[in-house]
């Protein structure tokens, strides 16, 4: 499968452009996820012309707004700087399917980046560049490499990045309602998960050949929203359950006890989501439903990132 396209701050990836002039090589993103993300590595404080090494910056709130500038020297602000650039790069981050960011960053931190109100911190802030590129790209999954360290946070993050991926290759091909309600049908049980799909449904039912791009935007704005809400156990299990009610004809006493026992048995914690889900492939193997085998809920990513393990 082709990588996907996904910006990073370049320091994540090893290259030597921190203010100090070091890196902050993330072994995770490089080693793993690299295999299945085309890395478009981006340092906006060097692109402005700041050097490496050059003087720190920080956030500072100003009457009623946010500047970043040098925390030696306070004239400097290249706030303004920042927003131009990530305005210049909205083409590049259109075709991207996502963007891990640098955490307390002044330019690229997504959240809690330390804000100086009358020399003292708050962890309120945005970082500049960051804040510009989400307001411009509102579907694209924004996450940072520390948050990345949290099994739900991380499983979340990747989800919404195929998910994305594969709006894209639909686009490609050109949109249709037949299209459109199919990919719907597929993301289903996923939106089940995550929240409810019912307003979505709504959307696909109404569309029609004349407002289907209206429809397909507010379609996907409404989709990536909802799935930025991490999964918990409880709607994992209503899913299982749901899923489950399609081998009721199926499944023999013994085997429907099984499987009962092992969506409890996740839904205490004492196992993880892999358990369930590949005792339910296997019931599917032997009985097929077309709609379970279209749907991403169970392979919504590679198998290899294992993320479902530890869920």
């Amino acid at each position: 499968m082709k990588k996907i396209p996904i910006g990073i701050s370049s320091c994540l990836l090893g290259q030597n452009v921190r203010f100090d002039g070091g890196h902050k090589r993330d072994s995770y993103i490089v080693g793993t996820l690299g295999e299945y993300f085309d890395f478009h590595a981006i340092c906006p404080e060097v692109a402005i012309g700041l050097g490496t090494p050059r003087p720190t910056i920080h956030l500072v709130k100003i009457a009623d707004s946010i500047r970043c500038v040098g925390i030696k020297e306070p004239e400097n602000d290249v706030t303004e700087r920042l927003r131009d650039y990530a305005a210049e790069l909205r083409p590049i981050h259109a075709d991207l399917c996502g963007y891990i960011v640098k955490k307390d960053s002044p330019s690229c931190g997504m959240a809690r980046v330390k804000v100086f109100t009358g020399g003292q911190p708050h962890r309120n802030g945005v970082g500049i560049y960051t804040e510009e590129m989400m307001r411009n790209n509102p579907l694209m999954p924004v996450e940072e490499e520390g948050r990345l360290g949290d099994a739900g946070l991380r499983e979340n993050f990747i989800q919404r990045v195929y998910v994305l991926h594969r709006w894209k290759q639909m686009l490609e091909k050109g949109l249709t309602v037949s299209g459109l309600t199919a990919f719907h049908a597929r993301h289903k049980l996923i939106i089940m998960s995550h929240g409810d799909y019912r307003d979505m449904g709504k959307l696909i039912a109404a569309a029609t050949k004349e407002d289907l791009a209206v429809v397909a935007g507010q379609y996907i704005l409404l989709l990536m929203t909802v799935l930025k809400t991490v999964v918990n156990r409880a709607n994992h299990v209503n899913v299982l359950q749901h899923i489950q009610g399609y081998l009721k004809k199926e499944l023999t006493a013994g085997d429907k006890a099984e499987l009962c026992e092992m969506i409890e048995r996740y839904r205490r914690g004492e196992i993880p989501l892999i358990v369930p889900l590949t005792l339910l492939k296997h019931h599917f193997r032997k009985a097929p439903d077309p709609y379970i085998e279209n749907s991403y809920y169970m392979s919504p990513y590679p198998q290899e990132l294992s993320l479902i393990n530890e869920l």
